[in-house]
């Protein structure tokens, strides 16, 4: 990646969504609550929910949170009913944008993600439009100076699809999404801890912006992740710090 250290951007990116964890315990109690709906409330036997109730734990959620969340999506709790919804679009420079919702009104929800993309720059698209340009999976993204070729063999023998060095001398882990967890925890186990690591869609090209471009490209994905609907978005932009 010419002029850009994938590491540094990876960081500078970690960074600003911590500054906004005032929010991570709400979306991480939605989260949990449609993954027991969908698919039971046993996180041994559902993909979905252990990797929320994981990362719940990650977020030191209280255990009381995180099992009443689960009730609510058994039907043991009474609660609010959301609905799965994906938007894409485009941002600055063509830049590829999907937002995960999850909503109790789509009517709500569908305005102000329109709203933010026409007030920030960006273009609200048909669905599927940048789908395609994305990939379902974990990743994991260990410092510049790991030894690549003995984290690639841990990698792969814990099951990872792949490795890639970038050119600042990081190198990324992927995995199967639902596979993540126990990947992370036997690269840990061998020595190769991060903090930096997320199931997530990944763009499959990067779309490079630098200077005025990279600012307004920002204030498009703050404006999309400060809605109270949005839980995720994902871009290919990838910016100067």
């Amino acid at each position: 990646m010419a002029g850009h250290s994938k590491w540094a951007n990876i960081q500078h990116r970690k960074g600003r969504q911590d500054a906004k964890r005032g929010k991570i315990f709400t979306r991480l109690i939605k989260e949990i609550t449609v993954a027991a709906k969908m698919g039971g409330g046993d996180p041994t036997a559902n993909p979905r929910l252990r990797l929320a109730v994981e990362k719940a734990k990650g977020e030191s959620m209280p255990k009381d949170n995180i099992e009443n969340a689960i009730k609510r999506g058994t039907g043991q709790l009474d609660g609010v009913t959301y609905e799965e919804i994906r938007y894409e679009g485009y941002g600055i420079g063509g830049a590829a944008v999907m937002v995960d919702c999850l909503t109790d009104n789509k009517t709500r929800t569908v305005a102000d993600v329109r709203h933010a993309f026409s007030k920030f720059g960006g273009n609200m698209g048909t669905d599927g439009c940048v789908a395609f340009q994305f990939t379902h999976c974990g990743y994991l993204v260990f410092a510049p100076g790991t030894d690549e070729d003995a984290l690639m063999e841990s990698a792969l023998e814990a099951g990872a699809d792949d490795v890639v060095t970038n050119d600042d001398g990081s190198i990324e882990v992927i995995t199967p999404p639902y596979e993540y967890a126990d990947i992370k925890e036997r690269l840990e186990a061998a020595g190769y801890k991060t903090d930096i690591g997320e199931v997530t869609m990944r763009a499959q090209n990067d779309t490079e912006l630098t200077g005025d471009d990279a600012a307004r490209m920002q204030r498009l994905i703050d404006a999309l992740e400060d809605l109270d609907d949005v839980q995720e978005v994902y871009t290919s932009a990838v910016m100067d710090e």
